[in-house]
């Protein structure tokens, strides 16, 4: 397949959230998001030669960090555009998210997914209370979906990631994260964080780097779908060729975002490229040092750091585990 890349990410920085937006998002989520922890590990640090924090959003509510911006979005939507509900398309998180910050919102919500999305996630996205539609990812066109469903009911749209009010809201994490570590005495030499659409990547770059500018920030995606990665080198958005194929299934967007690549050109301008047998370790890794469940799209930058891809020897370094939404048929076998 030829290459397919997209130069229109030049933006009026009217567009771009700020800062200043992460810290109004903190104000919305304060007392509903959960403050996730930062863990370690002996055996992390003896591997790797640095310090190492990891930020648990696993332990976010819905079991991922995807909760931060959904909650931000609704919450800043006014009463007058609420009562029409809310659709939004995803493989599962940012549907679990946006489900159940509707529910708590007494919003109406409608998620169309991908009919090989894992099972756990689209029974959580119900248990929400929300409505799904499934597509298929290989011959349908969700966001044309999504779009058509919003028009007919009068909804509010909500992108999973290429949204000012979504970054804003998972930049709350990088806040903590600084936050944290300041508490300890520390400032982050590194921070690694997973990427697909790039919201995560923008939103925790925007609050990290206005506080600490020496900080440096890397994306970590699985092979063959590092969209950030060749985007980075080339200057600009470049599009996966595949559609599937990675155990990562939270992380297969197409291509970053126009947002997000906007923000994470800027403030990040590195990626890094991890493996499905690296994941895969990592996962395994997590369950036995930490006890945590991360799914393997959770797991992309601690591979990173695991393998050696990102160097941390004699670093302060953090690596966000984004998620723990897997199935336990997987889960189980990725662990054995």
């Amino acid at each position: 397949m030829d290459r397919v890349v997209d130069a229109s990410f030049d933006l009026p920085v009217s567009e771009l959230p700020t800062a200043a937006d992460v810290d109004a998002a903190a104000r919305r989520l304060d007392g509903v998001a959960l403050h996730t922890p930062l863990l370690t590990s002996v055996a992390l640090d003896a591997m790797t030669g640095g310090r190492v924090f990891l930020k648990a959003e696993t332990l976010q509510r819905t079991g991922s960090f995807k909760f931060r911006g959904a909650y931000n979005k609704l919450a800043a939507l006014p009463p007058e555009r609420r009562s029409g509900g809310v659709v939004a398309y995803s493989s599962g998180n940012h549907a679990q998210g946006v489900a159940a910050a509707a529910r708590l919102l007494g919003m109406p919500c409608v998620i169309v997914m991908p009919h090989d999305a894992p099972r756990a996630k689209r029974e959580r996205t119900m248990a929400h209370g929300a409505e799904v539609v499934l597509y298929d990812r290989t011959r349908e066109d969700r966001e044309a979906i999504a779009k058509d469903i919003a028009e007919k009911r009068g909804a509010v749209l909500v992108p999973p990631y290429d949204d000012a009010l979504i970054i804003a809201g998972q930049g709350t994490a990088g806040r903590e994260i600084v936050a944290d570590l300041g508490a300890l005495g520390l400032k982050p030499d590194i921070v690694v964080v997973t990427a697909s659409g790039g919201g995560l990547a923008a939103g925790i770059a925007l609050a990290v780097k206005t506080r600490l500018p020496s900080a440096a920030l890397y994306t970590a995606e699985p092979a063959g779908f590092d969209d950030h990665a060749r985007s980075f080198k080339s200057g600009q958005r470049e599009a996966n060729a595949a559609l599937t194929g990675t155990i990562c299934d939270a992380l297969m967007a197409r291509m970053p975002g126009r947002l997000t690549f906007a923000i994470n050109r800027a403030l990040i301008g590195a990626g890094v490229v991890v493996n499905d047998q690296e994941v895969a370790a990592a996962v395994a890794f997590a369950f036995a040092e930490l006890k945590l469940v991360v799914e393997p799209g959770g797991a992309v930058a601690l591979a990173a750091v695991m393998t050696g891809k990102i160097d941390v020897k004699d670093k302060i370094a953090v690596a966000v585990l984004s998620g723990g939404n897997v199935d336990p048929e997987v889960f189980s076998r990725l662990v054995a």
